[in-house]
């Protein structure tokens, strides 16, 4: 079954840029390899790290979106584990949340459309109404 991955890894920063777009350019084969897809590539630059990681306080971040099976995407995470350049990665899944950006999408339209029918209405239930939940609001006051 296929999930989608964002993985992130940092780079040494004395690296050159070529020895970066060697490195997408191989974990990008080892995903197609497997059966895997990338969708997208996000060099990130050249940024501060938060703290000094292998006698380094800043690298080049990149970012990976993937989409592939768990064997595809262990397998990538032992290459990074094992590549001298990269000192720091993680990997996260994302297909759930985007699952659950589209429910909450869905429901903001249901609600949208509620709120449609509430203005077509007749005038004189909307104003029943306002004046029910007024009296409500200074009731519990």
């Amino acid at each position: 079954m296929s999930r989608v991955y964002e993985v992130m890894f940092i780079v040494r920063p004395d690296a050159a840029e070529e020895d970066i777009d060697k490195l997408i350019a191989g974990f990008s084969t080892n995903v197609t390899n497997g059966g895997g897809v990338v969708k997208t590539v996000e060099k990130m630059g050249r940024r501060k790290l938060a703290y000094m990681v292998r006698k380094f306080n800043d690298g080049n971040y990149v970012l990976l979106t993937v989409e592939a099976n768990g064997a595809v995407v262990l397998e990538l995470e032992r290459r990074l584990r094992v590549t001298e350049p990269v000192i720091k990665f993680i990997t996260v899944r994302i297909d759930e949340e985007e699952k659950r950006l589209a429910k909450v999408k869905a429901l903001r339209g249901v609600r949208r459309s509620a709120n449609v029918a509430a203005l077509l209405r007749p005038l004189r239930l909307r104003r029943l109404l306002r004046l029910l939940l007024w009296r409500n609001r200074s009731c519990r006051r």
